[in-house]
Parts: structure tokens; C-alpha cells; sequence
């Protein structure tokens, strides 16, 4: 397994941000859903050695992140893309990526290629000399997963992606995401049903800090069965579980 989680939590004073969740993935494409506030963001944080849990273990890629030397080689294969992904305006799309294989370890010889390769998986080759300063929302989040990708990563980390894509760009996405999950483990943290629904293998549903549900799409889907809520099939059972786990 890619990822093993066992008994996670991490606590911010006297609140709890996620509460004692068992999480195993390997390769393939995982959604992450939830509704804001869900625990999300701070699960895939921890995931990404941003920070440290209050109590539990984690392994990441067969190793324990808690290790100096062993983070050092988790992140060197790791992937993410955060909520807000910080960047110098100056930069250009091609040296902002490149600037992540470095970062990365990859050798200098290679890390031009990885960079161009990256943007071009993104669909971003013709505005590779572009100021990042000078792009939209939905470019800029498109150079933030180039970022992600640049190392091909073992395991990619992705917070709320497909914020700022318009639908045509969505399914490029998705399919970019099953191509990765064919070797990587992937990990998608969204609100939206429709992106869980498209591109992963598996799902895991949080609410409170808690996974209150974690199977297939369809087995999510059966679980809103009977139930008049939503508009398609996977959002009845999105909304039937949440229900469930609000009582």
C-alpha cells in the first residue's frame, strides 16, 4: 500500500481538525470528498508531510514520514497540489515548473525535460514563456498540477484541482488523472461529485473529521437508493450518507 493510515488525528488547540481515520490506498485514483470544513484539506496536509498528526501513524510509500531521512525520500516522490499554491509572478509557466524538479532532486540535466514534458501534459506548451503574473485562475491551476507531476510522481496529493477549470479543460483532467492512477496512487480532494464520479477507482467520504464512508463510486451510489435528493445517482448517495452521518 502506497498509503496506511491508522488512528490519525490532528487536533488545532481545542478543536479537532480529523479524528481517528484508517485510510489504505494503492495504485489508481481515490477521491477525497466532503463538504468544507470536513477535515479534508488537513487529512491531505498530513498526507503530504506538510505537518505532523497529533496522534497516529502514517506510512507513505512503504515509508514512515516521521523518519528525517525517510521524509526526505517521501517527498522526493511525492506530488502535491494545494488549496492555495504560492508562486513568484515573475516566473515563467516553463522555469516555475522547472524550479519544482529541482526541488525535486531531479538531476539539473533532466529537470528542462521533466519541466516541458509536465507543461505539456497540462496543455500549457504554447504559453510555456508566459508570465505566471500575466495568467487566469484556471491557467495558474493548471501549472500548479504541472508542478505536481514534474517528479512523476508515486504518489500525487491534489486539493479541490479542478477549481477554475472551465468543463473541457474538467476532462482532460480526468483523463490525465486515470493515465497517472494506472501506476500512481492518486489522491483527489474535492467537493465535487461529478470529478469522484469521472476519474476514481475509490472514495472516501469525510464529515467532522471522521471517514464516515469509503468504498467504490457505485457502492456510494447504492447507499442513496430510495432516495429523492440531488440530481444524478452518485449526488443521492453523496447526500444519503452525509445525512446518515449527521445524526
Amino acid at each position: 500500500m502506497n498509503i496506511e493510515v491508522q488512528g490519525l488525528t490532528r487536533g488545532f488547540g481545542r478543536a479537532t481538525a480529523v479524528r481517528d481515520v484508517e485510510l489504505s490506498a494503492d495504485a489508481g485514483v481515490f477521491g477525497l470528498l466532503g463538504p468544507n470544513g470536513a477535515g479534508k484539506t488537513t487529512l491531505l496536509r498530513m498526507l503530504a508531510t506538510v505537518i505532523p498528526p497529533s496522534s497516529g501513524s502514517v506510512r507513505l510509500l512503504g515509508r514512515d514520514p516521521a523518519a528525517h531521512r525517510e521524509r526526505r525520500e517521501i517527498r522526493r516522490r511525492l506530488g502535491y497540489l494545494p488549496q492555495q499554491l504560492g508562486y513568484y509572478p515573475n516566473f515563467t509557466v516553463f522555469e516555475f515548473v522547472e524550479y519544482f524538479a529541482l526541488l525535486k532532486e531531479i538531476p539539473p540535466a533532466r529537470a528542462a525535460r521533466a519541466a516541458a514534458s509536465a507543461v505539456d501534459r497540462v496543455q500549457l506548451g504554447d504559453r510555456a514563456r508566459a508570465k505566471l503574473r500575466t495568467l487566469s485562475g484556471g491557467m495558474l491551476r493548471r501549472v500548479g498540477i504541472a508542478q505536481a507531476i514534474v517528479n512523476d510522481p508515486g504518489l500525487l496529493l491534489l486539493d479541490e484541482p479542478t477549481a477554475g477549470l472551465d468543463p473541457e479543460q474538467r476532462m482532460g483532467f480526468r483523463a490525465l488523472l486515470r493515465e497517472i492512477g494506472g501506476s500512481a496512487t492518486v489522491v483527489v480532494s474535492t467537493h465535487l461529485v461529478e470529478d469522484v464520479g469521472a476519474a476514481c477507482d475509490r472514495v472516501a467520504l469525510m464529515y467532522d473529521g471522521r471517514i464516515v464512508f469509503h468504498g467504490s463510486p457505485a457502492e456510494l451510489t447504492d447507499r442513496g437508493l430510495g432516495h429523492a435528493v440531488g440530481d444524478a445517482p452518485l449526488e443521492r448517495g453523496y447526500a444519503a450518507v452525509l445525512a446518515q452521518a449527521r445524526l
